[in-house]
């Protein structure tokens, strides 16, 4: 599996672009760095790591200190010492000493949870790059298919231009005319509405990254696909963070119910007294103005009864955790469907590729043999139309499913849970080590110490401009053509 991983980060490592175009690789980055979702998660493991410490902090010395003034402005008579004012204070050190088993297991479950919550962690990342993947093709495809309309909406214009020409010597009529009209029409309000999806893409593609996209390079070649469903099930099973996070919150689940029922054991606990008190003069008896007392002992508490609350807490527990099984049950089924979906939809994908290269080939020469054919009188203008639509068709198809392909096989790749930053090789600085902040604070035990406050991370897009359908990505050889070369007769 480590051999897969290496590829995967190779393959993204060796991906060469120039200066002014954008690559997938730097696309993760960008968004690794700054994309709030993840920031986010980052700062909820962080909350997450301090349950460590507050567990912990429950089996800890506490230390007290108490003062108080008073004036007695009325006073029983059948008192003799009765001093007008008072000054007293008292200091006291708690120390457990055995709490039932509470401390042990809360730590056990905090911990837990921490583990938990990295696993959490991952699955974002993964979901994040996925998302990264899923606008970054989407622009790519729109590009294309944007630029595949607009060399449609050209074509139908030289095609109308020769039906005109061609209805003015009389060798076609009006209704030729009118259905190129139509057509060109037609082609007009369909690029439109790819420039929109196109904006629309980019934008989202802003919202995910963080920045707005320039010239994308194609992606990388994505190595360590599974050959079947049953090894992208059997990977996705031991390595997908999702269901690990999931296992742990089960785990976790199981030490608060040992918790709860603690609440029930007797507990010991030793303490260390010491008071004072000052009547400040107010008594008239010198020797008695002042004084202090210490004290020292072990203190053993029996829970007799308490209403009923601690067999509701451990019920409570035993729910939850039958909660958290049952997720870990769901979280299994979900990766089931959705590593066998996904491939299935991968290997869809590349069949419809396979067809839809055959079909363009297959269009662009009959869209020729019509044209041919035509000038000598055997087919119609409709005709033409039409094998120009199919041939759009077919383009259009074939972009989309090269998209649907690379995106169905990165997300398989993130089931398995092979699409997280430590995958990737990204190089765009240090990864984030959640483990760093947990060695910061799990035994941290200073009651005034504070982490450092809060600042936004990831960056504001409200600055970003307004997108445009300027497409700069050519189309590649296989789906440009030459408007200019379709039809001779444009400038008889």
């Amino acid at each position: 599996m480590r051999r897969n991983l290496a590829l995967i980060s190779a393959s993204l490592i060796a991906l060469a672009a120039p200066a002014s175009a954008e690559t997938l690789r730097e696309a993760m980055v960008r968004a690794y760095q700054s994309n709030p979702t993840l920031t986010g998660q980052r700062a909820q493991l962080r909350a997450t790591d301090e349950q460590v410490a507050i567990a912990r902090a429950n089996g800890l010395p506490d230390i007290a200190l108490n003062g108080q003034y008073s004036e007695d402005f009325i006073q029983a008579n059948n008192q003799f010492i009765r001093p007008e004012r008072s000054v007293t204070g008292q200091a006291q050190v708690t120390v457990p000493v055995y709490l039932g088993g509470q401390v042990k297991n809360a730590t056990r479950a905090a911990e837990t949870r921490v583990l938990s919550g990295r696993a959490t962690l991952r699955g974002t990342e993964a979901d994040l790059f996925t998302a990264v993947v899923n606008v970054y093709m989407n622009v790519i495809r729109d590009e294309a298919i944007v630029e595949l309309n607009r060399q449609n909406v050209r074509a139908l214009e030289v095609n109308l231009r020769a039906t005109r020409d061609r209805f003015e010597v009389g060798d076609l009529t009006r209704t030729d005319v009118a259905q190129s009209e139509a057509r060109l029409q037609g082609a007009i309000g369909q690029l439109r509405t790819a420039e929109a999806t196109l904006i629309g893409s980019r934008e989202a593609y802003i919202r995910v990254v963080g920045t707005e996209p320039g010239t994308l390079e194609a992606p990388p070649a994505l190595p360590g696909l599974p050959a079947d469903p049953v090894e992208a099930v059997r990977v996705a099973l031991e390595n997908n963070p999702n269901l690990e996070s999931a296992r742990r919150a089960s785990d976790a689940a199981g030490f608060d119910v040992k918790t709860a029922r603690a609440e029930r054991n007797p507990r010991v606990s030793s303490f260390l007294r010491g008071s004072y008190f000052n009547y400040l003069g107010s008594l008239g008896v010198p020797a008695q103005e002042s004084g202090n007392a210490a004290s020292a002992g072990v203190q053993l508490t029996v829970p007799i009864y308490q209403g009923g609350g601690p067999a509701a807490s451990v019920r409570r527990a035993e729910a939850l955790e039958g909660v958290a099984i049952e997720q870990v049950t769901l979280v299994e089924r979900q990766i089931v469907e959705q590593s066998r979906a996904l491939f299935a939809s991968w290997q869809s994908s590349l069949q419809v590729i396979e067809a839809s290269e055959a079909q363009v080939s297959a269009n662009r020469l009959s869209l020729e043999g019509v044209r041919a054919e035509n000038s000598v009188g055997t087919r119609t203008i409709l005709e033409i139309l039409d094998a120009e639509r199919e041939l759009l068709n077919a383009q259009v198809q074939l972009v989309s499913a090269r998209r649907d392909a690379y995106v169905a096989g990165f997300a398989l790749l993130a089931a398995m849970g092979r699409a997280e930053a430590r995958d990737l090789g990204l190089d765009g600085g240090p990864l984030y080590d959640p483990e760093v902040n947990y060695r910061r604070v799990k035994r941290s035990i200073f009651d005034w110490g504070t982490g450092p406050s809060p600042v936004p991370v990831a960056t504001p897009t409200v600055n970003s401009a307004p997108q445009t359908p300027v497409v700069t990505r050519p189309l590649e050889p296989e789906l440009q053509r030459d408007i200019d070369s379709m039809n001779p007769k444009v400038d008889q």
